[in-house]
Formats: C-alpha cells, sequence, structure tokens
C-alpha cells in the first residue's frame, strides 16, 4: 500500500532523504521567498516548515512537495527509477492506459474527524496560511488545495485545483476559472436560485493534487482516478455539514457555501504563469459553517511564481504523459515524446517529437497538440521535432527551430482558441481567447534525405567514450 496521506508521504519522502526540515520561518514572505529560492536551483528538496512564526509548534507547511521526478513517482507509487524525465513521461504515458476507475469508498471515521469546530468557534486564521508575494492581496491558504464541489443536476463529485484566499474569520474566497469543472458546477447552482455548497482540503495524499490540477475527463471524479492509480478505493468522509466527501485523512478541511449576491474583493495573486494576470476583482465568498483538522495539522502548498517551480515539474511530467497518449489515440504515428516544458507553464510552450512518415505529418502532429484535452487550455506555441531532437532539451530544441525551420514556411497561426483570464499577454477585451503558433522544426520531408548532416559523434560511441572518461572529466 503506497501513501494514502500527507504523513506517510513525508515519511517516505524523509526516508529518500528528499525532505528538509525548517524552523521559525515567518509565514508573511519568508516561507514564500524560501521556496521560490529552491525551486529555481531545480530538482530541490521538499520543504517542511515548523514553529512558524504566531503559530504553534506542529502547525506545520508543505512546499515544494512535488518538485523532482523522484518524488512524483514517489506520490504516483511509480518503482523505477529514471535517469531522464522522458523516460517518467513514457512511462506513465503507457501506464496511464491500464488505469481503470475505481469507486471512492465512505467509511464512518477518519483522522480529520480529530477536531470539529462550527458556528462561532469557526476561525479560518487559525492556520499558518502564508502570504507568499509581496503584492498578493492577502494570505493564501489554498494553493495546493483540493476544492470538492457535486453538479446539482447530474450528481457527480469533483475535485478542482483553485487559488484560495483568507477573506475574514469566517469566509474564504475560492477563485474558479471560466470553464473549469468547478465554475461550471457553481453556475448551475446559481443558475437554479441554489447555493453552491462547498468542501476544501488544504493538506492531504500528494496524489489527489495530480489529479485535481490536471484536465480529467467531465464527469469523472478524481476520487475515483487516484483510487485507480492506486488500485484500491479512497477512503472518504461525508462533511457534516455540506455532506460532500471529503478525503477521511486530511489535514484540513473548510466547508461551507457560497451565495451569487455575496461578493467581495478577491485578489491579486501571482499564478502559474509567473505575473499577476489577474487583478483584484468581485468574486463570491464561501461562508464557512466547520472546520475540520487533524491534530498538528499540515498545509500543502504548491507556491506560484517565476516558472519553473513545483508545480510546473509535476504538471508537465502528467500534462506530456496525457498529451502522447492523446496524439497516439487519435493515429497520430511514430510519436517519439513529449515535453511540456516547466520553464514554459507546462502550457504555453509544447514540445513533440515525431519520426517522420509522410508528407504533413509534422503539421498534423502539432496542430493536434494544441487541441488535445491536455493541450487546449491557455496554449501557445507547439514546437514539432525530429526524433533526433531531446524535447526537454531546450538548447536542442532551440537548434532545431533555428536550423530546421523556415519562418515562411513552417509557422502557422491559429487564432480564437481557448485561454482564459490569467494569460497575462491577452488585453481585458480579449480575455479568454487567444492564438496559436505551430513550428515546425523538422527537417522538410520532400528534400529529407539531402539535408545536411548532423556533426557530432554517434550516440553509442558518445556513451561508451563517457564511460571511459567521466570520473576524469566530471
Amino acid at each position: 500500500m503506497e501513501a494514502d496521506d500527507l504523513r506517510s508521504w513525508l515519511e517516505k519522502a524523509k526516508n529518500l532523504g528528499e525532505l528538509r526540515l525548517l524552523e521559525h520561518a515567518d509565514w508573511n514572505l519568508e516561507i514564500g521567498a524560501i521556496t521560490e529560492i529552491v525551486d529555481h536551483r531545480g530538482n530541490g528538496p521538499a520543504l517542511l516548515f515548523d514553529k512558524i512564526k504566531d503559530y504553534p509548534a506542529g502547525y506545520r507547511v508543505l512546499t515544494n512537495a512535488m518538485g523532482s521526478v523522484r518524488r512524483v513517482a514517489l506520490t504516483l507509487g511509480v518503482k523505477e527509477e529514471f535517469e531522464h524525465p522522458l523516460d517518467f513521461v513514457r512511462y506513465w504515458k503507457d501506464h496511464v492506459k491500464t488505469i481503470e476507475p475505481i469507486p471512492h469508498k465512505i467509511v464512518a471515521d477518519g483522522p480529520i474527524l480529530e477536531n470539529v469546530q462550527s458556528g462561532k468557534e469557526v476561525n479560518v486564521f487559525k492556520f499558518p496560511a502564508p502570504k507568499w508575494c509581496p503584492l498578493d492581496g492577502g494570505r493564501y491558504i489554498g494553493t495546493g488545495d483540493v476544492v470538492v464541489t457535486r453538479d446539482p443536476e447530474e450528481g457527480w463529485v469533483n475535485l478542482g485545483t483553485y487559488r484560495v484566499m483568507l477573506a475574514d474569520e469566517q469566509h474564504i474566497f475560492v477563485y474558479m476559472s471560466p470553464g473549469k469543472h468547478g465554475r461550471i458546477h457553481r453556475e448551475k447552482c446559481f443558475a437554479k436560485g441554489q447555493p453552491c455548497k462547498v468542501a476544501v482540503s488544504f493538506g492531504h495524499d500528494p496524489a489527489l493534487l495530480t489529479a485535481s490540477s490536471l484536465e480529467l475527463p467531465y464527469g469523472l471524479t478524481e476520487y475515483d482516478y487516484v483510487g485507480g492509480i492506486k488500485g484500491y478505493p479512497y477512503e472518504v468522509v461525508k462533511a457534516p455539514f455540506t455532506g460532500l466527501p471529503i478525503p477521511a485523512a486530511s489535514e484540513i478541511v473548510m466547508e461551507g457555501e457560497m451565495l451569487p449576491d455575496d461578493l467581495r474583493m478577491e485578489g491579486p495573486f501571482g499564478e502559474f504563469t509567473g505575473y499577476y494576470a489577474s487583478h483584484t476583482r468581485p468574486e463570491p465568498v464561501v461562508k464557512i459553517h466547520t472546520i475540520l483538522h487533524r491534530h498538528d495539522p499540515i498545509i500543502l502548498g504548491s507556491m506560484n511564481h517565476i516558472p519553473p517551480c513545483e508545480n510546473s515539474v509535476y504538471q508537465g511530467l502528467m500534462r506530456s504523459a496525457l498529451i502522447w497518449d492523446e496524439l497516439e489515440s487519435i493515429g497520430i504515428p511514430d510519436v517519439r515524446g513529449v515535453w511540456c516544458e516547466p520553464a514554459g507553464t507546462t502550457r504555453m510552450w509544447i514540445v513533440v517529437a515525431i519520426k517522420q512518415r509522410y508528407p504533413g505529418h509534422a503539421a498534423q502532429a502539432g496542430m493536434a497538440a494544441t487541441q488535445t484535452h491536455g493541450g487546449a487550455y491557455m496554449g501557445r506555441y507547439v514546437i514539432v521535432v525530429d526524433e533526433d531532437i531531446d524535447p526537454t532539451d531546450m538548447n536542442q530544441v532551440i537548434w532545431a527551430i533555428s536550423t530546421r525551420s523556415d519562418p515562411e514556411l513552417d509557422i502557422d497561426i491559429k487564432r480564437r482558441m481557448w485561454s482564459g483570464p490569467l494569460d497575462p499577454i491577452i488585453p481585458k477585451d480579449r480575455k479568454g481567447l487567444n492564438t496559436r503558433a505551430v513550428i515546425d522544426a523538422c527537417r522538410p520531408y520532400e528534400w529529407m534525405s539531402d539535408f545536411p548532416l548532423v556533426a557530432r559523434a554517434e550516440k553509442e560511441f558518445r556513451d561508451k567514450t563517457l564511460q571511459k572518461w567521466k570520473a576524469q572529466i566530471f
């Protein structure tokens, strides 16, 4: 059995040597700054903050949980070790084909019920929610959260990762972008004149975060998808006010309801693009009726800043696998790799490597990648390269663009594509729509055999030479 809650995950990460304990940090900007510094070093450890200023020992914040391939593999129960990130993407692309959702299991009790507060006992400032960046409009307790909602017409439950800001002692904001499943649920409730009930978990098995932050099919409950990954039902309990299923071993859950006419000013917040792309705006607040938490609770934080950062690492790996699988499922042959570049926010710079088989193969693969379920939202550039290019190596990708593409012939533009309010380059009057560029950086198919040869040693010889001289040159 793999990690089913945050505490067992922490123990496994510690045993791998991938966890650092930091004490006496300030919730006001310092946790965010430390996390940003570690993120930008690449493959940095997970950071567990304890004895946070103004809070009792044991009230902790975890950041950079899935900032390395190794910890993403740990989260998903993958036993293999991977020398190259594309090896993990290839593995997961093949594995997702075998995942069969397993319905979640409602149980009567769980650690989340250790402490329950309601009514006048509710105080959302009880927990060390960080102010991550200087211009944030408030303290954001929800960055690695899962927001649970139910479709009022169809009855299915969705888990989405949406930013959550503290409003006052008994209210929080949950910002949902247009088109996201939780937002659709809210719109349906409001259209019926009903409040939208929500439950938000702020500390949980990181596998839930991987599922809730990706584009799973409409109608599929993320609990069931994670159950399929693990091979057994995910355990939930019914939240006392909303009746929504919440993780039985969650660290912290707040539940309540949103009303369409109870609006307050939310934001701004530094988003995954690395910008304050959305400004302060009126948003519905959630009136919190119940807070549930474990003894010595832990907030799972997933900080946004200039990428690459933690969420661009794990989302990049997962999204790359999903797009690769989708391309194969619609019949694009000989895809040799897909990489959603972390520095490109994982959405705005997608590289597809193929072995060309026919005229137009590169253009077909590029256009298809812009409209896969995993690649359609807020995309920007898709670059298609030959199979000799490592799509994870931006030096090689830029070299391919520079030497194998002719701007006049090899860049196609698609207009009026699906974007969102967080897209920083889109002006206010065009929010929601953007353009896509597909760059064919492959050798021209029609004269590929005559294209200049690459000046480098053969791979087998390079590998053999490296083994011989490695100790002396590195």
